[in-house]
């Protein structure tokens, strides 16, 4: 029985598009970059070639598998998104929801230590070192406001 075309497919907690090609449909979910796409494909010995659509289920689990465990595969570690994590030591890669919940508690944890950049994160400010004398503003008036021109006082 020959597999049907499916338009949208679920991996790791994202829909994607099952017309588009395995590598690049891989770049929608959350922390995989296209170089870490290719390597996953490369891994779970899939055709480049095929759609998402056209996947069998076996090739959904095992492409899951991969995108959860990538050290266990041999992906490198400078691939991975998490080198020395503070918790556990090892190098990690975090996808999806698990990338935007580790965030922020990193950020929660900068603000409590009370480090440069979590004062920054706490204030509202820019972090990473960009000027902020013209650039960054939000709900404030912004360049110089003329004063208005009375008319001139007809003469007595």
């Amino acid at each position: 029985m020959a597999q049907e075309f499916r338009h949208i497919v679920r991996m790791v907690g994202t829909d994607l598009d099952g017309s588009k090609k395995l590598e690049y449909a891989l770049t929608k979910i959350k922390g995989l970059s296209i170089n870490l796409a290719k390597a996953v494909v490369k891994k779970s010995n899939v055709s480049r070639e095929l759609t998402v659509g056209n996947l069998s289920d076996a090739d959904i689990q095992k492409i899951e598998d991969i995108l959860r465990n990538p050290k266990k595969y041999d992906i490198p570690g400078w691939m991975l998104n998490r080198h020395k994590d503070s918790e556990t030591g090892g190098d990690l890669h975090l996808i999806g929801p698990d990338l935007t919940l580790r965030t922020k508690t990193d950020i929660s944890d900068m603000i409590k230590l009370r480090s440069w950049t979590g004062t920054r994160h706490s204030l509202g400010l820019k972090v990473r070192g960009q000027r902020t004398k013209t650039t960054g503003r939000t709900g404030r008036a912004v360049g110089v406001k003329k004063k208005r021109e009375e008319a001139p006082k007809p003469s007595e």
